[in-house]
């Protein structure tokens, strides 16, 4: 059950298809425009390594809602043609396409949903090899339709580049840092002298003629006036009065005269 039509019996219904399917993209002014879409594994490296081949705008992995529809988000597309890999796993992109009239080509098995797919490839899209192959197959004929790779020779890309690659444990594991050897005259170089910071410090200061005191600098700021001090002019009470007069008596007066 690996191989392209393994479950129809005419191949030359998939060759006719797809052939429709070449014509339609290859008619597309921009190359750009053509968008790709596969959010399931077996088929993100094939519409990566086909939109490299033929210019197509790839979206490999999951496809985020509003893509054809929401203006806002930073991911807006606005494309004249999709294709996708599944139509029951891509359903959200097939969706949004009939809403703004993108015509739609799909890989399409027995029980695949067909609801607004314009062009139906019928292939084996559950095998990894099968998917590889009908994107690597659909790539060389865009190409040759547009006249990029001539039909008198072979075209150079091998259809393993679009298969699904699964990575080994030896592949996950982080490549070990190799070590670097010295040469071999590191060896026999003579040692260098290392300066030592503290050699200055450690040296004994010369005597001096004069005794090392500290003196307080000079300062700069007025000195203190003490308010509670008395003045050496006065010393008198300003609370007694002048004379020892009684300002609340009349001043004496001789009646006699």
């Amino acid at each position: 059950s690996s191989g392209i039509n393994a479950e129809y019996g005419d191949v030359k219904k998939t060759w006719e298809k797809l052939l429709l399917a070449a014509r339609v993209i290859a008619s597309i002014e921009n190359p750009a425009d053509v968008c790709v879409i596969s959010s399931r594994n077996y088929g993100q490296r094939a519409v990566l390594k086909f939109a490299l081949h033929t210019g197509a705008t790839a979206i490999a992995g999951r496809f985020t809602p509003g893509t054809f529809t929401n203006q806002i988000q930073s991911a807006y597309k606005e494309p004249r043609l999709l294709v996708v890999t599944d139509p029951s796993a891509d359903h959200q992109a097939i969706m949004e396409s009939s809403y703004v009239n993108i015509p739609v080509i799909s890989f399409c098995n027995t029980d695949s949903p067909t609801k607004y797919v314009d062009i139906a490839i019928p292939c084996n899209i559950k095998s990894i090899h099968s998917v590889g192959l009908m994107w690597w197959l659909l790539a060389r004929e865009v190409r040759r339709m547009r006249g990029d790779t001539p039909r008198t020779i072979e075209w150079d890309v091998m259809p393993d580049l679009y298969f699904f690659r699964e990575e080994t444990k030896e592949e996950e594991e982080v490549a070990e840092v190799p070590e670097v050897q010295p040469a071999q005259d590191a060896y026999n170089a003579a040692p260098q002298a290392v300066s030592d910071p503290f050699a200055v410090a450690a040296e004994p200061l010369a005597p001096s003629a004069e005794p090392l005191t500290m003196i307080a600098p000079a300062s700069t700021f007025p000195a203190k006036e003490e308010w509670v001090a008395e003045p050496a002019t006065g010393g008198a009470d300003w609370g007694a009065e002048a004379g020892g007069a009684d300002w609340g008596a009349d001043a004496a007066v001789d009646w006699t005269s």
